[in-house]
């Protein structure tokens, strides 16, 4: 077995890349696999609609308040 990437043969190379083209299918697959199940009733212009609530006010002084 050669530990070295630069004295590798052939068939070193060959399995370097089928296990990193093995890895990235699994990556993908998982990735696909994992994402949230959708309604896909719901395209992207039937968003829900916020309405705007109650209006707050905010106010400073500029000095600190301790209790």
């Amino acid at each position: 077995m050669n530990h070295s990437i630069h004295s590798a043969d052939r068939g070193t190379h060959m399995k370097i890349v089928v296990v990193a083209l093995v890895a990235g299918i699994a990556v993908a697959a998982f990735g696909i696999a994992a994402r949230t199940n959708t309604d896909y009733s719901q395209t992207a212009q039937s968003a829900h609609v916020i309405k705007a609530g109650k209006p707050v006010v905010v106010t400073s002084a500029g000095t600190s308040e301790i209790r």
